[in-house]
């Protein structure tokens, strides 16, 4: 008897040791991955009626923790919604300047995972002639565009990522200014270290293959065009009803690998998170 049982236990024992290994390489390769989201949140505006944010609100936060992004860049987010989504995300912490200096008016707000990631420098520049400036309008912009960035360090292996996170004019007349809105973005990248991976994510307010994202492209990689796998629709942009035409929410990168790009579709009862859809990358 004593012999049977220390054989099964030394069978359970050695199943146990093989599952492990088993699933040890599937782990390892986990962590090996950056999630990285762009969400256009949608300012609080009581005229949206039943999209309102006080209606939307759990199901952006269900949204983006069933995504569990390490990195997210909203655009058109207000302090209160950052503090509230950070409250019901304890996991994460958000930064970001308000586009006419302080913490009013809308942020670019960065939000990252505390157990993943460690923020070592932030800050905002504003697409202007005078970037530093907060506030500061040019080049006939109705209000201030603004860019907030962090330098980025992974707590599992010290490697480091920049995110930039940016929303540019939207009126069809804007072209112009988003062009020079790109080329300043791409001066700033062009003075960062080369051998550390940089995102640049956002609602840039047009087209694929429009002067503002050839600029881009002729600089950077178009996550959602290289990755291999893609999931959802090419269209971002819906106003809350589902069927988005165009894709205006880029991610572009450059120093990285995407794996697996998704348009996050979520919704509940008729009801979107935002009038736009997240756009979630996995890189390697």
């Amino acid at each position: 008897m004593t012999h049977a049982l220390s054989a099964i236990s030394m069978s359970r024992l050695l199943l146990t040791c093989l599952l492990f290994a088993l699933g040890a390489p599937h782990s390892a390769a986990a962590e090996q991955t950056l999630r990285v989201m762009s969400f256009n949140v949608r300012v609080p505006v009581e005229s949206d009626g039943p999209d309102r944010w006080e209606a939307r609100r759990e199901l952006m936060v269900r949204t983006i923790r069933d995504a569990r992004p390490d990195l997210l860049g909203t655009q058109e987010l207000v302090k209160a919604q950052g503090d509230y989504l950070a409250q019901r995300l304890p996991e994460y912490a958000w930064f970001g300047s308000g586009r006419r200096g302080g913490s009013e008016d809308e942020h670019m707000g960065v939000f990252y995972r505390r157990d993943a990631l460690r923020l070592l420098e932030s800050g905002d520049f504003w697409l202007s002639d005078t970037p530093e400036v907060p506030g500061s309008i040019s080049w006939g912009n109705l209000y201030p565009r603004m860019v907030t960035w962090g330098l980025f360090e992974r707590r599992a292996d010290g490697r480091r990522v920049y995110l930039f996170n940016t929303h540019l004019p939207y009126r069809e007349e804007d072209g112009a200014v988003r062009v020079r809105s790109v080329a300043l973005i791409l001066q700033r990248l062009a003075t960062l270290p080369p051998d550390v991976p940089v995102i640049l994510v956002g609602d840039f307010n047009d087209v694929p293959d429009s002067p503002a994202y050839r600029a881009l492209a002729d600089t950077l990689g178009d996550a959602w065009r290289e990755a291999p796998r893609r999931q959802g629709p090419d269209g971002t942009f819906h106003g809350f009803g589902g069927h988005a035409e165009k894709r205006i929410d880029w991610m572009f990168h450059r120093g990285l690998q995407p794996r697996h790009a998704r348009t996050l579709t979520d919704h509940a009862d008729g009801r979107y998170p935002s009038d736009h859809f997240p756009v979630m990358v996995e890189f390697d």
